[in-house]
Parts: C-alpha cells; sequence; structure tokens
C-alpha cells in the first residue's frame, strides 16, 4: 500500500471514530449506524487510487480549436528553441482551413473490387428529401494492397456508404479494421442472387465487432427496395448542421494527432543534440570528481541543465523540485537494472573486438555515466511524451511505470551500442588531443 493511499485511510477512520463521537456523545443524536454508513461512504471515496492524468479529447468544436491552437503555440516555441521559420504559419492555415470548413453535406459510396454500387439515379431517387447534398461515388478499394490505408480524398466527406456484397471477403474486413471509430460509416449489404441478406446477418453479427452492429442495412439488391434500407442514412443527414460538427471535429481531431506526431519527431531531434551534449559533460564531471561511483549521478542528472532543457523542448510546466523527482527516480531504476555494469562489460566488449585502446583506466567510469545518462534521458524523454500537457504528473503512477520505461530505454541504447562506442572514441580521442596540446 502506498504512503499517500495509508494517509488518505488513516484519515478517513479519524473522520468515521470522531463523527461517530459527535453525534453520540455529544449531541446525542440516534442514528449512528446512519454516521458510519455515511462515514464509510467517505472512507470508500478517499481510498480509491487516484486517476492517472492524461490528455482529455474535447466534445466541442470550440475546444477542438482551442487545443489546436495551444498546439500552435507550441510550434512557434520550437521556432524559437530551433531556429527554424514557418512551423506555425503553414499549419494555422490549414488549421483556419478547417475551421471555415463551409463545403456541401456529403455522401461517399463505395465498394470493394467486384462488388457492384448501385445505380446513380437509384441513390439520388433513394435520397430524395436531403437538402443540398453532394454524392460522390469513390473508386473501388484494392482487394490487394501493402497499405491498408483509406484514400484521403475520402476523409473530409461526412458520411460514408460502404456496399459490400456477401458473405464478405478478407479484403472487406481488413478494411473495416481500417476505419476509425469516430467515423460515420453505413454498411450496405448487398444479398447473392438466390438469398436474402437477412439470412447472412446472424453469421455477419458474430464475424463484425460490435460497433457495426448498429450500422448495417441488409438490400436485396432491389432498385425498389433502395430507399426503404437508405432510410436511416436518410434520417442522418437531414440533421445536417450536426453531421457537418461532427466532421469538423473529426477533421480536427486527426488535425491534433497528426501535429502532435509532428511535434515529437521535432522534440526527439532537438533532445538527441541535447543528449548528446550532455553525456559527455557528465562523463567529464564523473572523471574529474574524487568519488569512485556514479550513484549519485541521477542526482546529478536532476540538478543538471539537460532535464530543465528538456521541459522546455516538451512544454512541461513543472517545477524544478518535480523534475528532480522523476529523475531521480528513473536514475534510480537504472541503477536498480544494472544499466552501468552492463553498459561497462558491453563497452570493453566492444573495445576488444575494436582492437584499440581507446578505453583508458580512468575513462570507464566516465563512459558508464555517460551511457546511463544516455538510459535515463531516453526514459525521461519517454516520460514526457506521455505527460505533455498535463499541469502536474502522478509520482506514484511514475514509480510503477519507471522499471519498464527504463527498460525499454536501455534496450533502445543497448541496440545503439556502436554508435554510442564511436561517439566514446571520438570523445576521448578529443580529450587525449586537448591534454597533449
Amino acid at each position: 500500500m502506498t504512503s499517500s493511499l495509508i494517509r488518505r485511510v488513516l484519515l478517513s477512520v479519524g473522520v468515521i471514530g470522531t463523527g461517530q463521537w459527535l453525534l453520540s456523545d455529544v449531541l446525542h443524536i440516534p442514528g449512528g449506524g446512519l454516521g458510519i454508513a455515511v462515514a464509510a461512504t467517505g472512507l470508500w471515496w478517499l481510498s480509491r487510487p487516484p486517476k492517472p492524468p492524461g490528455f482529455r479529447e474535447p466534445t466541442s468544436l470550440k475546444a477542438w480549436i482551442e487545443r489546436c491552437e495551444r498546439v500552435l503555440n507550441q510550434f512557434a516555441e520550437l521556432e524559437e528553441v530551433l531556429g527554424l521559420q514557418g512551423l506555425r504559419s503553414s499549419r494555422e492555415t490549414e488549421l483556419r482551413r478547417i475551421e471555415g470548413f463551409d463545403a456541401p453535406l456529403t455522401l461517399g459510396v463505395v465498394a470493394t473490387e467486384g462488388s457492384d454500387l448501385p445505380a446513380t439515379d437509384q441513390l439520388q431517387q433513394a435520397l430524395v428529401g436531403v437538402s443540398s447534398l453532394d454524392l460522390c461515388l469513390a473508386n473501388p478499394l484494392p482487394v490487394t494492397s501493402t497499405s491498408w490505408c483509406w484514400p484521403d480524398d475520402l476523409q473530409e466527406l461526412d458520411v460514408l456508404l460502404h456496399v459490400l456484397s456477401l458473405p464478405l471477403r478478407a479484403a472487406d474486413l481488413l478494411w473495416l479494421d481500417q476505419l476509425p471509430a469516430d467515423r460515420p460509416v453505413w454498411l450496405l449489404l448487398r444479398s447473392s442472387a438466390g438469398k436474402s441478406a437477412d439470412d447472412h446477418l446472424e453469421a455477419l453479427r458474430c464475424q463484425l465487432p460490435e460497433r457495426w452492429h448498429q450500422w448495417l442495412l441488409p438490400w436485396s439488391g432491389q432498385a425498389i427496395e433502395l430507399r426503404g434500407v437508405l432510410q436511416p442514412v436518410r434520417q442522418q443527414l437531414m440533421r445536417s448542421e450536426r453531421v457537418r460538427q461532427g466532421t469538423r471535429q473529426r477533421l480536427l481531431s486527426n488535425l491534433h494527432r497528426r501535429w502532435q506526431a509532428d511535434l515529437e519527431t521535432l522534440r526527439r531531434e532537438r533532445f538527441r543534440l541535447l543528449l548528446q551534449r550532455s553525456q559527455w559533460i557528465v562523463a567529464g564531471v564523473v572523471i574529474a570528481s574524487p568519488v569512485p561511483s556514479v550513484d549519485l549521478l541521477a542526482v546529478a542528472v536532476g540538478n543538471g541543465l539537460m532535464v530543465k532543457e528538456m521541459a522546455t523542448i516538451w512544454s512541461c510546466p513543472w517545477s524544478a523540485e518535480v523534475l528532480q523527482v522523476v529523475a531521480r527516480q528513473l536514475g534510480s531504476a537504472a541503477l536498480a537494472q544494472g544499466v552501468v555494469e552492463l553498459s561497462g562489460q558491453a563497452l570493453l566488449g566492444l573495445a576488444k573486438l575494436d582492437g584499440a585502446s581507446w578505453i583508458a583506466a580512468g575513462a570507464m567510469q566516465g563512459l558508464s555515466a555517460a551511457y546511463l545518462t544516455r538510459v535515463v534521458g531516453v526514459s525521461l524523454a519517454d516520460w514526457m511524451a506521455l505527460n505533455a500537457g498535463v499541469a502536474e504528473p502522478d509520482l506514484e503512477e511514475l514509480k510503477r511505470q519507471a522499471p519498464l520505461l527504463v527498460a525499454r530505454a536501455a534496450e533502445q541504447e543497448r541496440l545503439n551500442l556502436a554508435g554510442f562506442a564511436r561517439q566514446a572514441r571520438e570523445w576521448i580521442e578529443e580529450r587525449n588531443s586537448c591534454t597533449t596540446a
């Protein structure tokens, strides 16, 4: 049981005891059992584990725009940090386009190769009553593909009508798997000759995820039945304002997701330069230090400029004390997993394979410190990426995740150990040349 949970439980027990005494002995109010029940409810509430912080997806168009504006500001900050131009302006143009998106209501009709679409006049007749509707007949989706990604020109369509021939093929299921949950998509199930679509529905509901069960439209293929079959689609399209609002929010959600990926790529590029510089500063300090141990490296990393600069790169508004706690926790996890010992053995192995005498007696400890800095730095970058935009990180959750974060970072850096050894050789040669000069 964690210390915070113990404090919450002790507080709750105190509340129960004090409340019962006040009700029964001081105020002489009957119904002490009710007081205990109420207090027990308080105990349950106080002892609940805190919900870990995370990104809360906006639920309105205005909130999505405000969220995207904040990401634009982060691009502007990176422009200044990285000395780049155009990170914000090009993306702001895209945001304004979606914000003012005012195209007619659209219904996209699509099928995989080998499945026939209803005739255009049949669709138009079936959708009579929906005003200002653009009907878009898409090119067939291939049945073989190296990447099952829906075409970009279908992304901005408000509603999709996916025509499928029964029974479904493997390609049909693969295309359905790639549709995000927030896309309004109706499945028009066209039965084979001589067999009703209803005959397939029970097996189909077992075959498809539950999210599709309310979007199934069985159709015999007869044109006269199409209007009745498409009645749910027609009703949805008649609520055009709500549909358009949902489309804008979906486009902003996709935009936000893409921007976050762009931000993370830029941040990682900047972080790698920072890490490469910081690791050799730490190595130099450890070599110069009279203390023959790197056990205090976690504290050094926590108090170092690297952590502060990383907080700036990831726009983390955390206090210096919180940053120190996070870095120390990850550093302790790295030391507990033997990252220093493993790095020393691996570096010695690489030195033997290389056949060079570039690892001097006093340099091994500095190199191990540099390698530990890399592992702690990478795990800290992963943690900051997970908590970007969170006002206050959950330190209890960090304690649980620290071993896994460090293990992943150590594995990632182990795979790149040859590159680290090459950088280490260059660093030692540079130190030797400065010493002889």
